[in-house]
């Protein structure tokens, strides 16, 4: 068993500053127990994020960074390969973006409320136009999320694109593909735009008050490596991200209430397995660093200098 926490120490100076704040007893149960593992380092402003890089090798994916084929891997589950090759996947996730005076904001996608019958609508309107620049764009499965859509086109081949967190609620320009090849993408990009300007579905949004799309954002892309017949079996991590809404936002309020939800859930869970003997593996990430916490023997020492001086939650998050 591997729980990763997303965002368990966030980068806003609000939930920074609430870290004292915090009472997370059953977190504070598991630092008695497990032990300092791997520790993996990045940077801000790395394409991929740290815990996308655990994920993926939990998975057993390969990439460099912003190029790990998220989206391969799910055509490989779709039975895709065999008929469009391991190159060229992405994701196109459908998303608001706001025009400021020197720069491009996007919002939360996952904040945008699409149904699946917008989306279906948005789907049908934009697919010919990707067609037009050799980029096929999948429906979405049933079982599968509505609100992004795989594809598959040339131009995403060995395309480093940012995740989706790098850029939601931030600033758009540091994060777009400038190389020669992302240029069809750009063009897309304002044919979109005028194209949804109008668009019926974001008419019926604005009766409601929510966001228009009128655009997109590319990730996911990357080269599946090795054998690509049936999924390879690996023990994925579980991936808890309750706190990405609110260390994204910087409600700290929020932030704090999401963590001792988690410690008296998922954690109250994992303190469970590990008094059953079970394995457990828990995985702490912050935006430029993850470190995993790991179930190992301990000396009789060891043991006593744990109940004697306990490591605190507090002090784990900040070396984060």
């Amino acid at each position: 068993m591997h729980t990763l926490i997303t965002y368990a120490a966030p980068p806003g100076p609000h939930c920074k500053a609430a870290l004292p704040h915090l009472v997370l007893p059953n977190l504070g149960r598991l630092l008695r127990h497990l032990s300092p593992g791997a520790r993996l380092q990045g940077q801000a402003q790395d394409l991929t994020p740290v815990y996308e890089r655990v994920q993926a090798q939990a998975a057993g994916l390969e990439g460099a960074d912003g190029l790990i084929p998220w989206a391969a891997q799910e055509a490989q589950r779709l039975d895709l390969l065999a008929l469009h090759g391991p190159k060229g996947w992405a994701w196109v996730t459908p998303c608001h973006w706001t025009v400021q005076s020197d720069h491009v904001d996007m919002a939360d996608p996952l904040q945008l409320a699409l149904t699946p019958r917008d989306a279906e609508t948005l789907y049908l309107a934009m697919q010919p136009y990707f067609a037009e620049d050799g980029i096929t764009l999948f429906a979405h499965a049933p079982g599968q999320t509505h609100t992004r859509w795989l594809a598959h086109g040339a131009v995403f081949a060995n395309l480093p694109t940012a995740s989706l967190d790098r850029v939601a609620g931030r600033v758009v320009d540091p994060w777009l593909p400038r190389q020669a090849q992302a240029k069809p993408l750009r063009r897309l990009q304002n044919e979109m735009q005028m194209l949804l300007y109008t668009h019926p579905v974001n008419d019926q949004r604005a009766n409601f008050h929510l966001s228009a799309v009128n655009a997109f954002w590319v990730s996911g892309t990357g080269t599946l490596q090795g054998p690509h017949g049936a999924p390879v079996q690996t023990t994925p991590c579980t991936l808890r991200d309750a706190l990405r809404q609110p260390a994204l936002a910087d409600d700290a309020a929020a932030w704090v209430s999401a963590w001792h939800a988690l410690d008296a859930s998922t954690l109250a869970h994992d303190v469970e397995r590990l008094q059953q003997g079970g394995p457990l593996q828990l995985t702490l990430c912050s935006d430029t660093q993850a470190l995993t916490l790991e179930h190992r023997p301990l000396r009789p020492w060891d043991r006593l200098l744990r109940r004697m001086a306990p490591v605190k939650p507090q002090e784990i998050l900040r070396s984060l």
